[in-house]
């Protein structure tokens, strides 16, 4: 530890003159090559390689590669070179995406302050704030960012925004440092912490940590604790090219020992047991997957929300809770104020100050005891007067409420001749004023302090004696509002001796708008919401009852009380807990884990470094894209970028949405794999000729299915589909029978294949005209049930046929491939097929019915 942070009794001579005049450049370059740069630990960027060879981390995509080696070394370099192919775009397609999020990441950054004012050598110079270092001292004032850890020497009015670490949406007043040693908490008054915002004020600050030691370095660091796991999606995926590759090697044998038995050669019947077992491998789905989910991250980056992993997006489609913080995610994170209170009690809020004198000398107070920058944005007759103001919140509140009351403190006239600013001892602040009348003094303050020093209060009547019974009238209502988890404030005016008690003011950090609706929605969706904050219990149950998060039985828990439960405990009381108020960084992981060990698919929103740790700990984490710090932003999945709760609803919309457009093209290219590994099959057991050629499957698996099911992925989402129950992590991908579906109607497509060719190769004796008709049985099969795959629930014949134009385009180009391929003869070539004559056209025909009317008919006996 260096001597800076050591204070024992015989230093604190030559401490005081360190303070004063700060380090020399020489002591500041040995210290900065000791304890190194003023930055937090950053995620190390990926290169484009790497992040190219990561998307090759799949089972489907192994299995892929395997088969294209076996192919390559069989010499079957017609079904090598698409796999391949396939393979190489899969990854292309994922590199886009995540490359391309690791840069939009880059301009999102903005966290630590890139100077400071600091005393080297006796004189204070702007420096870049990565040189800072524990024994410097720097000054900040109104609007700066703290750029390092460190106590207070010297300090006026000094008010700072701790959000982003401790959630804590109320301004933090400051105070020097006495003989305080402990520099390694949050909450201390004497500290200011790297990264906070200076409201208002101005101090001195005396280094003593930085970089990786400060507070907002420490929650990076955890973050490194942290694994990624895999994703729902990729759970499944991987499952299914497990079962897959079980598939294939089955099939292999299955097919190696029928054709010995048959008599085959040894030899010959290994190569065309692995030929049928690559034909069973659905090549385009990989490429599939990857195309659904890069079109679905599109479609959510039109609304606001930035993916940064692919797989990400299905993930929300399957969060059965939404951690979400409250400042700046659930609420604006803007103090306002929403309650005007009389001294007599009458409820001002909407009185007009022109035509009631208590409203005029109560605003006027409380406009003159700010000192917010308040200025109009938009005024118009259609458009009521808007108004922002920069400064404390507290103070930018009462600004704005004063201004849309038509009184501004610098338009009034008056002269400023003292001010006795807001601190933690007085907790008032008083304004000495000069005008026409003469001189007078505006006081805000704690209701505690204002109340008992008042002798009058203004009422309807005028001035009246403020009598003991009154004063607990007038304190009673202060507490009210203070349950309701507002912050109130008291005013008086003093002219002479007589102080005159004018009223209260009540002020929150207001709700977003849209932020009601969406835990309603979430709720409908079978979606709990949880709201973690650092804030006070009262003010935090207050948001969370308005928004509706915060429901009657439902538990408020604080971080004392959290730490006196047991893991088993907070376990067993999760489910029934809405609210956590006053929590710690380690309260927000404790609970997330506690989340995920119940078995729930859990989100958890943040913006502020304090959120950071929770939001990578989450199954899916979403950072809030404006607000939003750095280390928040690298640690989330997901970012809204328009800082809105109400994006994250339609982002678990899109992620429900996907994972059902996922289910639905896998059933269709499992279903038409099955069918084509039957053909095969089914032909070699009944000693029938190879029904399909290589290059006639290749064609069917690489446009025929792979279209198809590319169009699939852009299914719109089901009206009822934010009305069902979140699906469990521990749902196999084959749930609801999907399975047994994609088997029987695999076997169907087969099953039609086989008539279709054994039929006409009777009629005709010809072995081309039968591979030509099974060849249309088959692709016609297949895009007939990719109709059928639109919805589980509905048949052929009942689906909306025009909800996917895409859909529609993908199976006529199909059509016109399967065309082209037989009535081109530069294509028939290649392809081994023949114009069909009428009859065995017609059969096709009739055989690529079979399946649709026997399935639709099956299903009116469900």
């Amino acid at each position: 530890m260096l001597e800076i942070l050591q204070h024992s009794p015989a230093k604190a001579q030559q401490e005081d003159k360190r303070e004063e005049y700060g380090l020399s450049s020489q002591q500041a370059q040995g210290i900065l090559e000791k304890v190194g740069e003023n930055v937090i630990a950053e995620k190390k960027k990926s290169s484009g390689m790497k992040i190219f060879l990561g998307q090759f981390h799949d089972v489907m995509v192994m299995i892929l590669l395997i088969a294209t080696v076996i192919s390559v070394i069989l010499g079957q370099y017609s079904d090598a070179v698409p796999m391949l192919a396939v393979v190489v775009i899969n990854a292309f397609l994922g590199f886009i995406q995540e490359y391309r999020c690791e840069k939009t990441l880059e301009k999102l950054s903005e966290m630590t302050a890139p100077t400071a004012l600091v005393c080297r050598d006796g004189r204070f110079i702007r420096i870049a704030a990565s040189q800072i270092v524990p024994g410097d001292v720097f000054k900040v004032g109104s609007g700066d960012r703290v750029a390092a850890d460190g106590y207070l020497i010297s300090c006026k009015g000094l008010q700072c925004d701790e959000s982003l670490l401790t959630g804590e949406s109320e301004a933090v007043s400051k105070t020097v440092r006495t003989n305080e040693v402990e520099f390694s908490s949050l909450n201390k008054s004497y500290m200011a912490y790297m990264g906070t915002v200076v409201t208002r004020g101005s101090g001195l600050v005396l280094v003593t940590s930085t970089g990786k030691q400060t507070q907002m370095g420490r929650v990076s660091g955890m973050l490194r604790e942290i694994d990624e796991g895999q994703t729902p999606l990729q759970k499944r995926l991987g499952e299914l090219g497990t079962k897959l590759a079980a598939i294939c090697i089955g099939v292999c044998l299955l097919v190696f020992v029928a054709g010995v038995l048959r008599g085959e050669g040894i030899f010959n019947m290994v190569m065309t047991s692995i030929t049928i077992a690559i034909a069973a491998i659905p090549e385009g789905l990989p490429a599939a997957v990857t195309i659904a989910l890069a079109l679905a991250v599109r479609k959510m980056l039109k609304r606001n929300a930035l993916v940064h992993r692919l797989h990400s997006v299905e993930t929300l489609g399957c969060t059965s809770v939404i951690c979400t913080d409250k400042t700046g995610t659930v609420t604006m994170n803007k103090m306002t104020v929403t309650e005007a209170i009389g001294a007599d009690g009458e409820d001002l809020t909407t009185a007009d100050p022109e035509a009631d004198e208590r409203s005029s000398r109560l605003v006027r107070c409380a406009a003159l005891c700010s000192n917010a920058q308040v200025r109009q944005v938009t005024h118009s007759k259609r458009k009521p007067q808007r108004f922002e103001a920069q400064g404390d919140p507290t103070e930018c509140a009462l600004a704005v409420f004063c201004a849309q009351k038509g009184i501004m403190a610098d338009e009034l006239g008056y002269e400023r001749i003292d001010e006795l600013p807001f601190d933690s001892s007085s907790r008032s602040m008083t304004v000495v004023c000069r005008g026409e009348q003469g001189v007078f003094s505006c006081k805000k303050g704690s209701s505690e302090v204002i109340i008992p020093e008042c002798g009058y209060e203004l009422t309807a009547q005028g001035e009246a004696v403020f009598s003991p019974e009154r004063k607990l009238a007038a304190a009673a209502v202060t507490e009210k509002l203070a349950s309701k988890g507002m912050r109130v404030l008291a005013f008086s005016e003093a002219v002479g001796t007589k102080v005159i008690f004018l009223g209260i003011m009540a002020m929150q950090d207001p709700p977003r708008p849209e932020a009601a609706a969406a835990v309603a929605m979430c709720r409908g969706a079978g979606i709990r919401t949880i709201m973690i904050t650092g804030d006070h219990r009262l003010t935090a149950a207050a948001i969370a009852r308005q928004t509706g998060i915060l429901k009657e039985g439902s538990l408020v828990l604080t971080g004392d009380e959290l730490d006196r439960l047991s893991d088993e405990k907070l376990w067993e009381m999760i489910d029934n807990c809405s609210v956590f108020a006053r929590v710690t960084p380690d309260h927000k992981l404790r609970i997330v884990r506690a989340l995920k060990a119940k078995g729930h698919i859990c989100a958890m929103t943040g913006d502020g470094v304090n959120d950071a740790p929770a939001v990578k700990e989450a199954d899916i984490g979403v950072a809030m894209g404006i607000s939003g710090t750095e280390v928040t932003k690298q640690a989330a999945d997901v970012i809204l970028l328009d800082d809105n709760f109400a994006t994250l609803v339609s982002a678990v919309e899109n992620g429900r949405t996907i994972y059902s457009n996922i289910r639905k093209f896998v059933r269709y290219m499992i279903s038409c794999n099955i069918g084509e590994v039957i053909t095969m099959l089914g032909a070699i057991l009944m000693g029938l000729p190879l029904v399909l050629l290589p290059t006639q499957i290749l064609l069917v698996n690489l446009v025929t299915d792979s279209l198809p099911a590319i169009a699939l992925g852009v299914e719109p989402a089901e009206k009822s589909l934010m009305q069902r129950k979140p699906r469990k992590s521990t749902d196999s991908f084959f749930s609801g029978g999907l399975m047994g579906r994609m088997v029987i109607r695999g076997m169907l497509i087969g099953i039609c294949t086989l008539g279709s060719f054994t039929t006409v190769l009777r009629l005709t004796s010809s072995i081309p005209h039968a591979r030509t008709a099974a060849l249309i049985t088959l692709v016609l099969n297949q895009l007939i049930h990719v109709f059928e795959c639109k919805s589980e629930e509905k048949t052929v014949f009942t689906v909306p046929y025009m909800s996917n134009i895409p859909l529609i385009l993908a199976v006529l180009v199909s059509v016109f491939v399967l065309g082209a391929s037989i009535a081109l003869p530069f294509f028939s070539g290649i392809f081994s097929t023949v114009v069909p004559d009428a009859l065995s056209l017609t059969i096709a025909l009739m055989f690529s019915l079979i399946a649709p009317v026997a399935a639709a008919v099956a299903s009116l006996f469900k």
